[in-house]
C-alpha cells in the first residue's frame, strides 16, 4: 500500500545520539509532503484526463462505428437501387422493343391489306373498263348496223306521211 502525505507527516523516527538534525528532517519531510501531495493531485487530474479522454474516445469510437455502419448500409442501398433502376431501365426496353416490333408488325399487315386492296381495286378497274369497253363497242356496233339506218329511214318517213 503506497505511502499517504499523512502517514509522511506523522512518522516518528527512534533519536540516537548522533542522529540527523530534527528539524532539518522535519524540512524535508515536509517537502517531501508538499510534493507527494502535489505529485498525487497531479495523479488524480491526470487520471480524470484520462477517464474523459477515454470516454470521448468511446464516444467517437461508437461515432466512427455507426458512421461506418451508416455509410455500408448507404452503399448497399445505392447499389440496391442501382440495380433495380437497371432491371428497370432493361424492362422498359425490352417493353418498347415489344411495342416497336408490334407497331411494325401492324404497319406491315395494314400495308399488305392496303396493297391486296389495291390490287383488287385495279382488279374490278380493268374489269370494269373491259365491261365498259364492251359495252361502248356493243353499242357502236348498233350504230354502225344496217338496221339502224333502216329505222332511221322509216321514222323520217311516218312523220311525212302524217302530215299528208
Amino acid at each position: 500500500m503506497p505511502l499517504s502525505p499523512l502517514d509522511i507527516h506523522n512518522k516518528e523516527f527512534s533519536r540516537r545520539l548522533r542522529g540527523y538534525d530534527e528539524d532539518e528532517v522535519n524540512e524535508f519531510l515536509d517537502q517531501i509532503i508538499k510534493d507527494y501531495e502535489a505529485l498525487i493531485r497531479e495523479n488524480k487530474e491526470l487520471q480524470t484526463q484520462i477517464s474523459t479522454s477515454q470516454e470521448k474516445l468511446g464516444h467517437f469510437t461508437n461515432i466512427e462505428e455507426t458512421l461506418s455502419k451508416t455509410i455500408i448500409v448507404a452503399q448497399e442501398a445505392a447499389d440496391e437501387l442501382k440495380n433495380n433502376a437497371k432491371k428497370e431501365a432493361q424492362l422498359i426496353v425490352k417493353e418498347a422493343e415489344k411495342n416497336a416490333d408490334r407497331i411494325i408488325n401492324d404497319s406491315l399487315a395494314k400495308s399488305r391489306k392496303v396493297a391486296l386492296e389495291v390490287e383488287e381495286l385495279k382488279k374490278q378497274a380493268a374489269i370494269y373498263r373491259a365491261r365498259f369497253r364492251a359495252l361502248v363497242e356493243t353499242q357502236l356496233e348498233i350504230l354502225s348496223a344496217d338496221g339502224w339506218d333502216a329505222l332511221e329511214t322509216r321514222e323520217s318517213r311516218e312523220p311525212r306521211e302524217l302530215e299528208a
